[in-house]
């Protein structure tokens, strides 16, 4: 579990929509079938995966691996501790997590381990803790790599003398927020009945790593000095340095700044095997959903085993791949079933191997579930084909070449070399699963499949009804009913520790200029504008196929039929079917997506450069001649509906869908309820009204396409010519949307959505702005949101979760859009707490710049701190083509990021201040709460605002 917020809003508001995908009916014996793609090998691409590296270990047993790549000034720096959830003893579950938090409170030489890091232009400062692990993260310039290493040794060495009983009150209460925001979710309570369902009592593996809220409440100062002195030795840590560093120079660094920490004991090993159920567990949960979810789950082999990857292809053949069995048979063919997936999630010492479906609405449990079972039975019966290995190893090896790109983070080449290490024993173990995934035959993948899942399983079902089980006393040991806990002993005194000798920070040293890739511009033969950026750090090309048009083609009146049309491309063409377009991107190693956002419609496809040709190919097939067929409409209608009920079973969801009405009013193209739509103008489409809405956006004259990757222009032009150059104009005048519709007067407003049994309240505040986003130099608004709102080190983070401890965190964001922009602040929060954090954040606004201005260690955080970041900001060829699209969609010139650091060096104080005045007070902002009336009402009556109720099976909110 990551250590900071994880602002889920504002993929929800902003991003691109992606949905579930749907395909279309299996292809008739009699259908022409498709033009035969011709990927590169599968051998040959495995060998394009290679992390070279070196290792050295210190004599206290710090072991070090060391990879260099100079594409970009930076340098990751990832450690891995070899201690997990899975260490922690009865009756202090949860703790391996709050320590981690602990990790990032200040050590005895450094107050606050973000700030001076995110000064000198770290991004991706964080953590996270599993059952196996605890890893820290941050990719920093190459001339803070100094002061990276002098931190983290400074936690690994010099912790306890700054670790205080108030520190870890206010960390346990983050957590424990973190635990009431997963629970608050719906299925949010499953993880703990899986793991209760699978494992006995005791069992390493059993309780879950965010703990339980009693033993929480039970951990003490005794117990973070017995973790840190037990666990956090040097000789249990793997330090990865990838990127601009070659093992020469990291050695001296390393040896000079953790050199001189002692050995501690090395982590105990613990006895954690798969367990066979002596016969299937039935268990049924209750929930606030709208479907059913039914469970298939089993303990499976570690992820050594030999068994381990032969599983893990295999459930992505039963319910990963697009073109799964599961998808083809109960979404598509007999459409039973709204979604489904099946994978292997796999550990150091077992997996777990589990299936899900969501039953569609209207069918028959049973009749689901029977046929659910046997789908599963007959792969585990007769096994894959070996297309489909060869499809389901493709995309996987296309995925981990993606990964290539990042040398730092959760998921880059830093972390991919530390879970070798750590769980295989071997850096380059990533290596061998994939030459393992290119050479297995399907009889493997039958025996491992046969050995695993042909044991009894945990079948469970959520269905819909009043929450019952209380996530707070969920996640524990597992006996607590009829065993005491150990007695908490932070009542105990506890000594005070002497601080270590002080230690000097490093000098950072000063940033190149950020080097972004030069861009050029060519035209299709029908006039389609393309922009490329040549980047050459891995052999794949990524394209955005952007089209004028997004929600606010739609219009409140008609919402939800953009994204509707845009998800119904990959359902089939005139020529392919869906299961067909799925094959073809697995056989391809592609990635198709299609979406839309506020302002525009997109297709966006990742291809291996070898399969360049074959994946546009089949990507302009899609976008230009889709059938929307009425059997595939009809399907899709049906899980949209139930897309729009999960939606409103979700807190954020709830608050989302109220928040563009109020804001933009219900006349503006804005005023929408979100991406999924309103039900009543799904329901209402027709494949004829679809297939013109097709005709009327996707055309060329509203197109553009914009390249980000392993090809020159000379080599790119001709196969964009040939798929989508020729695409005949339409004539008619393109359809035009009036963005300059009036929009309601801001005005403060405090509306309350009832969510019965939510242990927190989502928080969401919005205004509009007396700007679009096509008004250019908001640089020092950009800033200003940043110092009160937009990161881990913002003034409302800092006050409603780092010092009160009510909340998981707190973001703030502009929507930056064509027509009017628009500012908005996001938190859930404990819900006894509800009434106290709105006046918190309302007064930390106002107070900005008027009695609070900004500082100067703000100042200099979000000036400097930023352009020193840039080069880490642009790793990947995803960053870039983001960066490519936006400047488009809002006017910006090419060199945009290139001149970011010229203007932030203009930016003062004082126009931060003015920003801040002008456009980030609250005085007028709308308020969303969505939580349990019965805890908050009174609360809220506390406020003197008027409050309005929204009834959540409307989409316009009305005064009670």
């Amino acid at each position: 579990m990551r250590r900071k917020f994880a602002p889920v809003l504002l993929a929800t508001l902003t991003a691109s929509l992606t949905l579930a995908p749907c395909g279309a009916l299996q292809a008739q014996a009699t259908q022409k079938s498709s033009p035969a793609a011709k990927p590169a090998p599968l051998a040959k691409l495995v060998e394009q995966v290679n992390i070279p590296y070196e290792t050295f270990t210190l004599p206290n047993g710090l072991t070090t691996i060391v990879h260099t790549d100079r594409k970009a000034p930076v340098v990751g720096v990832t450690i891995y501790y070899r201690v997990g959830s899975k260490h922690e003893p009865r009756g202090r579950t949860g703790f391996a997590h709050l320590f981690e938090h602990l990790m990032f409170g200040g050590s005895e030489n450094v107050e606050n381990f973000d700030i001076p890091l995110e000064a000198a232009g770290s991004t991706s400062t964080n953590g996270s803790t599993w059952f196996d692990r605890t890893n820290y993260i941050e990719t920093v310039p190459t001339g803070a790599l100094d002061l990276a290493l002098f931190m983290e040794s400074d936690r690994m060495g010099h912790l306890l003398g700054a670790v205080t009983q108030d520190k870890l009150d206010k960390q346990r209460s983050v957590v424990q927020n973190e635990k009431r925001q997963g629970d608050n979710q719906p299925y949010g309570l499953v993880d703990y009945a899986v793991n209760e369902g699978l494992l006995p009592v005791g069992h390493a593996y059993r309780h879950s790593t965010i703990g339980s809220m009693a033993d929480l409440d039970a951990a003490s100062l005794t117990d973070v000095r017995k973790w840190f002195t037990d666990n956090y030795g040097p000789n249990n840590v793997i330090l990865v340095l990838s990127g601009d560093i070659d093992a020469a120079t990291a050695r001296p660094k390393v040896e000079k700044w953790f050199g001189d920490i002692p050995r501690g004991p090395d982590v105990a090993k613990v006895t954690a095997e798969p367990i066979t159920l002596a016969a299937p567990v039935l268990r049924e949960m209750a929930d606030q959903v709208p479907v059913t979810r039914i469970y298939r789950t089993w303990s499976g082999p570690a992820l050594t085993h030999a068994d381990a990857v032969p599983l893990a292809i295999g459930m992505h053949v039963l319910g990963g791949l697009a073109s799964s069995r599961l998808d083809n048979a109960l979404v598509r063919d007999e459409q039973l079933a709204v979604r489904v997936s099946a994978a292997a999630q796999q550990f150091e010492q077992l997996s777990f191997l589990q299936v899900e479906m969501d039953v569609k609405p209207g069918v028959d449990r049973a009749q689901a579930e029977k046929r659910l079972d046997e789908i599963i039975a007959d792969l585990v019966k007769n096994g894959p084909t070996q297309d489909e290995l060869q499809r389901a190893a493709t995309q996987s090896v296309s995925a981990q070449i993606g990964a290539l790109e990042v040398v730092g983070g959760f998921s880059g080449k830093g972390a991919t070399l530390a879970e070798g290490l750590l769980y295989a024993g071997d850096p380059a173990n990533y290596k061998r699963e994939l030459e393992r995934m290119a050479a297995l035959i399907p009889a493997e993948v039958q025996q491992a499949m046969q050995r695993w899942l042909d044991r009894p399983a945990l079948r469970l079902a959520v269905v819909p009804g009043e929450r019952t089980e209380d996530g707070a006393a969920m996640g524990g040991w597992g006996d607590e009913g009829t065993t005491p806990a150990p007695s908490p002993d932070a009542k105990a005194p506890v000594p005070d520790i002497a601080r270590s000798a002080p230690r000097e920070y490093p000098p950072v040293a000063e940033v190149g200029e950020l080097t972004f890739p030069g861009i050029e511009r060519a035209k299709l033969d029908n006039g389609i504008t393309v922009t490329l950026a040549r980047r050459t750090a891995i052999p794949k090309v990524s394209l955005h196929l952007s089209f004028d048009a997004g929600f606010a083609a739609d219009g409140p009146a008609a919402a939800g039929t953009q994204s509707l049309m845009m998800n119904l491309l990959e359902e089939g063409t005139t020529t392919r079917t869906a299961v067909q377009i799925a094959e073809e991107q697995e056989r391809l190693g592609a990635s198709i997506a299609t979406g839309s956002d506020m302002d525009s419609s997109s297709v966006t496809l990742t291809a291996l450069t070898a399969n360049l040709a074959p994946s546009l190919e089949l990507m302009a097939d899609m976008v230009r001649n889709p059938a929307f067929k009425p059997e595939d409409v009809a399907r899709v209608k049906d899980q949209r509906l139930a897309d729009i009920a999960q939606e409103k079973a979700s807190p954020f969801g709830l608050a989302t869908r109220a928040l563009r009405p109020i804001l933009y009013g219900t006349a503006h193209p804005y005023g929408t309820v979100g991406g999924l739509g309103d039900e009543s103008v799904i329901a209402a489409l027709t494949p004829e009204a679809i297939s013109a809405e097709h005709r009327r956006w996707l055309r060329p004259d509203l197109a553009s396409i914009t390249v980000v990757g392993d090809i020159t222009m000379d080599k790119l032009l001709p196969q964009l010519n040939a798929t989508f150059g020729h695409w005949p104009g339409v004539r008619s005048m393109p359809p035009r949307k009036d963005l300059t519709i009036a929009t309601p007067a801001p005005q403060r407003r405090l509306v309350v959505i009832d969510r019965p049994n939510s242990p927190q309240s989502v928080l969401v505040m919005g205004r509009l702005l007396p700007l679009t986003g096509k008004q250019q130099e908001q640089e020092a608004l950009d800033l200003a949101n940043e110092v009160i709102g937009d990161g881990f080190l913002s003034r409302l983070n800092l006050d409603l979760r780092e010092d009160k401890g009510w909340s998981y965190g707190v973001g703030s964001q502009i929507m930056r859009n064509k027509g009017p922009e628009a500012l908005l602040v996001y938190t859930q929060v404990q819900s006894d707490k509800t009434a106290d954090s709105i006046r918190l954040i309302l007064d930390n606004m106002a107070a900005f710049p008027g009695a609070r201005p900004v500082e100067d260690t703000e100042f200099q955080r979000v000036t400097d701190g930023n352009i020193r970041g840039m080069p880490n900001r642009y790793q990947t060829n995803g960053q870039v083509l983001g960066a490519l699209v936006s400047n488009s969609e809002l006017g910006r010139p090419d060199d945009y990021q290139v001149k970011l650091p010229e203007i932030y060096r203009a930016v003062t104080k004082e126009s931060i201040d003015a920003a801040a005045r002008q456009y980030l007070q609250p005085s007028d902002l709308a308020i969303i709460v969505v939580g349990d009336r019965k805890v908050i009402d009174q609360q809220l009556a506390g406020l003197d605002m008027p409050v309005e109720y929204v009834d959540t099976d409307n989409n316009v909110s009305e005064v009670e």
